[in-house]
């Protein structure tokens, strides 16, 4: 070790084998929670500082310790960005995280000095780390993903023509990662098996309750070749795939053990409900006899939220999804075909949780226009305004620009407009209404408030995670999150009450990045009606016999996207016109749509994919359909 003088004090310089990063630098900045932020998916993912995963080896880690040398300003070290910002010398999103002339800074100096001391080959090369880049190429094996309950309706309508929707009585899915269909929360409990062996036994009868009124055997004569030909043709449909000579064999005694035709095709539609083969879909495989069906069923799943018809099950036997431009041709054909729609709202529906508002409750008093009705018009307004701009091909960063929407009576009421003549027609917003996309969308408003008022933590971290695809950090243990409560004496507006927040060292580093997205949109109450002023009703008594004593204060709507340049606004319009314009927002809308095809978060294998799509969404001008046929053709192109 040696002892050098930085900023005028004496402090030891890391050397030798204490010069390891990841013992001496590292446990310090994830004390101070800098990973939280400065990773590929952080509210610091725009910066050059990325983090790789805590799992890295320790090489990898000492490569990325060494990167920081982009960093550090070789002829004036004290100057370096390495030091001044988690010191919050230079403006800091996080603020101060090593605290002015603390041990830890004086380490972290050490380390500078020793990065800046670099020979100039290695400083450059050092620099020239990517924290982002995968750690190796991994294939994955079979990836078998149950059956959401939507696609599970679906596909027992598109196989057996049932139309009763069973899943709907199925227990409720887990949502993860914004959404129902991630793989890691798809375990099969008991209840969910017992679920689907009686609505096997259910769907079987119904299916020939009538004799084969529905065609499903194709038999024009009940002879045992027939038979035979439906097990097969029938379980080609149901898993997908053809079935395999044993599969073939237990089936066709199954069939023929029953003794009657029609009683030996019940029994195999219900054994084949209760299959594995069935209840799973297979996403994935490295098997090239499976690999063409894997990929029908991935875009049957992802295009049409259904099973393959048979056109698909056929491109698949004749390798005609073998090639970009083959799964390109297949899937124009299958984003013509009205499944299409169904599969987008279901996306849609999961992506901008539909079920939050729809379940939601609000205070009759406080919100006199609110209802189911109202709630479910919420929905079908978004529901038909991102088809609009998907179907009709605009640019689908309007989503956050477009001045106008489809309202019924309900939503006129509330967005203080004249209802249109027909339900849900589109109507422009007025030019003082500052409503611009979703953003100035009721159902975003709602979902995003509390029963009695509105929410701007929540609205900024809606936001935050679901446009721009940034993880926030859940609040430390042991943190009070309660507000100030309201009083006649001393009332205040959500800004002022959550001011706590930034003179709280443990609450102000995430809630600097989500309040002022919150604060911005205030002039839009807890159902997304516009107001100038905030209204507070005090009550003198607790029966609410009298009349409350009523208090107005003036809102400030200033706001702004902490991580992102020029991002200062004050409505939903001007929030929109950022977003359109961010690239971490335009790169978003691909994360999220590649989450819900993948089941699953991107990892860094999966960053050239997300990377190249989002590049060919950009050039197409942003048009949806474009976007989804790009991830479908480069699928295979995932290492």
């Amino acid at each position: 070790m040696g002892t050098s003088r930085f900023f005028g004090i004496s402090l030891v310089v890391i050397s030798g084998a204490a010069a390891q990063f990841s013992e001496s630098i590292l446990p310090i900045l994830e004390e101070n929670a800098c990973r939280t932020c400065h990773h590929s998916d952080g509210v610091a993912s725009a910066t050059r500082l990325h983090f790789p995963p805590k799992d890295a080896p320790p090489d990898r880690l000492e490569a990325f310790g060494r990167s920081l040398a982009r960093f550090v300003d070789r002829a004036q070290p004290e100057q370096s960005l390495l030091l001044a910002k988690p010191t919050n010398r230079v403006t800091h999103v996080g603020g101060e995280r090593i605290k002015q002339g603390s041990p830890n800074e004086q380490i972290l100096r050490g380390w500078v000095e020793k990065l800046a001391r670099l020979p100039e080959a290695e400083f450059k090369a050092a620099q020239a780390f990517d924290a982002d880049a995968p750690t190796r190429k991994v294939r994955q094996g079979a990836v078998l993903r149950r059956l959401t309950h939507s696609q599970y309706n679906n596909v027992v309508r598109d196989l057996l023509g049932e139309l009763s929707q069973p899943a709907s009585q199925f227990p409720p899915e887990d949502v993860v990662n914004g959404f129902k269909n991630q793989y890691e929360a798809q375990n099969l409990s008991p209840v969910q098996f017992e679920a689907y062996s009686a609505a096997a036994e259910r769907l079987a009868r119904n299916a020939f309750r009538f004799g084969d009124s529905r065609r499903l055997t194709g038999c024009k004569e009940q002879t045992p070749a027939c038979g035979a030909q439906f097990v097969r043709s029938f379980g080609r449909r149901a898993f997908r795939r053809p079935l395999d000579a044993g599969e073939l064999k237990r089936y066709q005694v199954l069939f023929t053990n029953q003794g009657e035709f029609l009683k030996g095709a019940q029994a195999v539609v219900e054994a084949m409900l209760q299959s594995p083969n069935f209840l799973f879909r297979l996403d994935e495989t490295s098997d090239p006899a499976l690999k063409p069906y894997a990929a029908a069923s991935r875009l049957a799943f992802a295009l049409w939220d259904t099973m393959p018809d048979e056109a698909l099950l056929n491109a698949a036997e004749k390798g005609q999804l073998s090639s970009r431009e083959g799964i390109r041709q297949v899937a124009r054909r299958m984003l013509d075909d009205a499944k299409a729609k169904q599969a987008l709202d279901e996306f849609v529906s999961q992506w901008m949780q539909f079920d939050r508002v729809i379940t939601a409750s609000r205070d009759r008093r406080t919100y006199p226009k609110f209802s189911r009705e109202t709630a479910v018009a919420m929905t079908e307004e978004t529901r038909r305004f991102i088809a609009d701009l998907v179907w009709n091909r605009r640019n689908f960063m309007e989503l956050f620009t477009a001045e106008h929407g489809y309202v019924n009576a309900e939503l006129a009421n509330v967005y203080g407009v004249s209802a249109p003549a027909t339900e849900f027609d589109k109507v422009a917003f007025p030019a003082g209404s500052e409503r611009a996309g979703l953003l100035g969308q009721a159902l975003f408003l709602t979902l995003t408030s509390k029963p009695s008022d509105t929410s701007p933590t929540a609205r900024g971290l809606f936001v935050r995670e679901q446009f721009l695809c940034q993880h926030v950090a859940d609040p430390p243990p042991g943190v009070s999150t309660d507000l100030p409560p309201l009083t006649e004496d001393k009332p205040q507006t959500n800004r002022q009450r959550l001011a706590m927040h930034a003179s709280n060292e443990s609450c102000a580093g995430c809630h600097n990045l989500i309040d002022p997205i919150g604060h911005g949109l205030e002039k839009f109450d807890g159902i997304g009606e516009r107001r100038e002023k905030l209204k507070l009703s005090f009550y003198q008594d607790r029966q609410r016999r009298q009349p409350p004593k009523v208090v107005e204060l003036d809102l400030d709507t200033s706001g702004w996207v902490a991580g992102i340049a020029n991002s200062r606004f004050q409505s939903p319009r001007e929030l929109g016109a950022v977003l359109a314009q961010t690239p971490q927002c335009q790169e978003c809308i691909v994360k999220q749509y590649f989450r819900y095809v993948a089941g699953r978060s991107e990892n860094t294998v999966d960053r050239p994919l997300i990377r190249k799509v989002t590049d060919e969404f950009r050039g197409s001008g942003f048009q949806f359909q474009d976007m989804v046929l790009s991830l479908m053709a480069n699928w295979e192109e995932k290492p």
